[in-house]
């Protein structure tokens, strides 16, 4: 309640101020926008394809056992001033069915920015990876799969030179403040007989340097950052565990990652406090007039073991390349993700070295926590990359990741086949192998793809119609041949 409570302060008190800041300015431009989207989708199989549904914001259903149908509307409304001020506000709900609650709302948020700096409050679907957002297979720390948590965020969102470099090295980061509001659609999905954790707080930080030639005469650029987040507070539903340690000493302890108080549960002493997962990410890249190439990596870290590379060779390798004066083709991405070694299989911290040489800390489990068993979802999305599947896909009730050991190959493409005709081809194939602890069988592999055309008429501008042709083969999602049509208009 207290959580509640600060943030409907802060978005009253940010609301409360808006029109004072704009009174005491001189605006420079003032716009509003709105957006309204017309959605529907039919398979042969029980769920919707995994690439229509996956990495968008969670918005679309994955039941499709009778079809399903949205109505999107969105309203966005900017004013800048001369002296470097910036904010913004947004709301945006979808009607849609089958779904637990069929109206709620996808975004609601206010923004105010100075220069580089900026602070959000609310639920705002923000794409901060490096990766492409259109063709990749995910971000393993946080896409675009799942709705957008509500939080407050103190951000530099686009890279900034540092000052006394002359521009070559630049900076962005951000840190944040969530929390999760799911609880009655997990107490429903579980119909009250698996425990979780309600009201889940989050932290996230992070921080990436960018080096470049601002004047172009050196056509390389690289990129390395840290991404750190946790899950940590709230209430779990069962009794022996009961309120999760959420003080601001508490919060300190998440914030650097250390283990908790006395308070804490013994896993949480003995490890550190709340469930921990982040990465390091790099990016190098050629520009050039005609082409761009980048191939970069994202090495995941669920623990200790992670952070220190224990768990190679896992993570998320990826090339792309951008050809400027190519439109039929004009991107490639390419990827590989691994997540099959998490250290090793045995997790033992507190063993005797000289009988037992090795590091001793593996089964990493990615995306699962013994007191959060929602894992690293948000109404049963996976925050992460869509190919560890998400909880959504459980049967009989089970939280968390039951395929979180995979090898995937990806492949993503878009361009033009005419100025008003555009496309994009995603295509996946996957094995999994369940978890360490439960695995499965026999391997399960999956073919995935997904073929969308958008439509744009020259004398109907703010229109888009929008075609997507999916399908999954194989043991993890059953066989799921559909398609989606989208009608969307933007406007002022």
């Amino acid at each position: 309640m207290t959580n509640k409570r600060t943030s409907c302060y802060a978005v009253s008190l940010f609301l409360f101020l808006m029109p004072f800041i704009t009174w005491a300015q001189t605006t420079t431009s003032c716009s509003t926008e709105y957006q309204i989207e017309m959605f529907g989708s039919a398979s042969t199989g029980k769920y919707t394809p995994f690439w229509i549904v996956s990495n968008k914001y969670g918005a679309f259903p994955l039941d499709a056992v009778t079809g399903n149908a949205s109505l999107r509307a969105g309203v966005f409304h900017d004013h800048s001033f001369r002296n470097g001020i910036y904010w913004n506000v947004g709301a945006d709900m979808i009607a849609t069915t089958p779904r637990y609650r069929h109206v709620y709302v996808q975004q609601l948020f206010a923004s105010v920015q100075y220069k580089s700096l900026n602070l959000t409050v609310g639920s705002k679907e923000n794409y901060s990876s490096l990766w492409d957002h259109a063709l990749s297979s995910g971000d393993m720390v946080l896409s675009s799969n799942a709705r957008p948590i509500p939080e407050i965020n103190l951000s530099v969102p686009r890279f900034t030179p540092i000052p006394f470099t002359q521009g070559h090295i630049q900076f962005r980061g951000n840190m944040a403040h969530g929390q999760s509001f799911d609880s009655r659609y997990i107490q429903s999905f579980t119909k009250g007989e698996s425990a979780y954790v309600k009201n889940i707080l989050l932290h996230s930080k992070s921080v990436h340097i960018r080096i470049l030639d601002p004047q172009n005469k050196i056509p390389l650029t690289a990129v390395i950052g840290l991404r750190h987040h946790a899950q940590w507070g709230g209430t779990s539903t069962d009794k022996k565990l009961g309120k999760q340690p959420q003080s601001f000493k508490n919060f300190a302890r998440v914030f650097l990652g250390k283990g908790g108080g006395d308070d804490a549960s013994v896993s949480d002493q003995v490890n550190v406090l709340g469930n921990h997962y982040g990465s390091y990410d790099i990016r190098f890249g050629y520009l050039n007039p005609a082409f761009d190439i980048h191939v970069y990596m994202q090495h995941y870290f669920d623990d200790k073991s992670g952070m220190e590379l224990y768990n190679r060779p896992d993570g998320l390798y990826g090339f792309q390349l951008d050809l400027q004066n190519f439109p039929l083709i004009s991107k490639i991405v390419a990827e590989l993700l691994l997540t099959r070694h998490q250290s090793g299989p045995v997790h033992y911290i507190g063993y005797d070295h000289a009988i037992y040489p090795g590091y001793g800390g593996g089964n990493d489990n990615y995306y699962n926590n013994g007191e959060y068993t929602t894992g690293v979802s948000y109404f049963n999305r996976g925050l992460g990359s869509p190919l560890l599947s998400s909880p959504e896909y459980n049967e009989n009730g089970i939280l968390g990741f039951r395929n979180n050991r995979i090898r995937a190959f990806h492949l993503g493409l878009q361009g033009y086949l005419s100025k008003q005709v555009s496309y994009r081809i995603l295509a996946t194939s996957s094995e999994g192998w369940g978890t360490m602890n439960e695995p499965f069988l026999k391997k399960e592999n999956n073919f995935l793809s997904a073929t969308k055309i958008s439509y744009c008429h020259p004398r109907l501008e703010n229109w888009l119609l929008s075609a997507e042709v999916g399908a999954d083969f194989g043991a993890t999602y059953g066989n799921n041949v559909g398609i989606s049509l989208s009608v969307m208009r933007r406007g002022k």
